[in-house]
């Protein structure tokens, strides 16, 4: 597995106007197959933080590091956005099939029909963007992400653009989905029930910076009134106000 370590990271937008850092000297880790969230108010820079993560933009200062057990490597990238980009005139399994569309055929179907099974869309496979629920949407994004068995999963407020049954009946599928094939995972996020569900340390920024970490010690699957979790929501939420 491939953990990931930002060391100073900083990025610039210079306009005629003014320069604008979101991400400002960060320096952050990431375990080897555990989720970590980024949280942090509207304009934090973690939106631009996954970007320079995914290779979508390039830093100004600092460096990533992505290291295995070998030492460094570089790593197969799948970003999960919040909106699900579908392709509006593929079936489901065309879609997923997008992302290991340089394989020979044979390996391409074997690839697509097992994440396919594993997120729970066989069923689902013929049919068209179209006719998918929202939640099922999503789900055949995060499907598209994982064919390719990449090393480090980005999710983009993924779950944000769901409503709140959708959204925790995803939740749940995906923790089993990532207890079946644990893969490093960052999730960007402004929810902090999510961030505190979902992962192992929770990390918030502000202005750019790092300004508090939190490990989220309970075991998988949680809930909202597993003991102490809505506690340490709470404190969460409280620093927001109180830093």
């Amino acid at each position: 597995m491939i953990g990931v370590h930002v060391e100073h990271l900083t990025k610039r937008f210079v306009t005629p106007s003014r320069t604008v850092t979101p991400v400002d000297d960060l320096t952050l880790d990431m375990p080897a197959g555990s989720i970590t969230a980024v949280i942090g108010r509207s304009g934090c820079g973690k939106t631009t933080f996954l970007r320079l993560l995914s290779g979508l933009e390039a830093p100004d200062a600092g460096k990533m590091t992505f290291t295995g057990e070998s030492g460094s490597a570089v790593p197969r990238i799948s970003v999960v956005f919040q909106e699900h980009r579908l392709f509006p005139w593929m079936s489901v399994r065309e879609n997923v099939a997008v992302a290991v569309r340089h394989l020979p055929p044979h390996q391409r179907r074997s690839k697509t029909d097992a994440v396919l099974a594993l997120t729970g869309l066989e069923a689902a496979a013929d049919l068209m963007p179209a006719e998918l629920s929202g939640g099922m949407s999503q789900r055949v994004g995060l499907a598209r992400a994982l064919v390719s068995e990449p090393d480090v999963l980005l999710l983009d407020e993924a779950f944000s653009a769901l409503d709140a049954l959708t959204r925790r009946q995803l939740y749940d599928e995906f923790i089993r989905i990532y207890s079946e094939h644990p893969v490093t995972t960052v999730l960007v996020t402004h929810d902090v029930a999510e961030a505190v569900l979902l992962s192992r340390k929770v990390c918030r920024l502000d202005e750019g910076r790092l300004v508090s970490q939190y490990e989220v010690p309970w075991d998988y699957p949680r809930t909202l009134s597993t003991s102490g979790l809505s506690q340490l929501t709470e404190r969460i939420l409280h620093e927001f106000f109180v830093h």
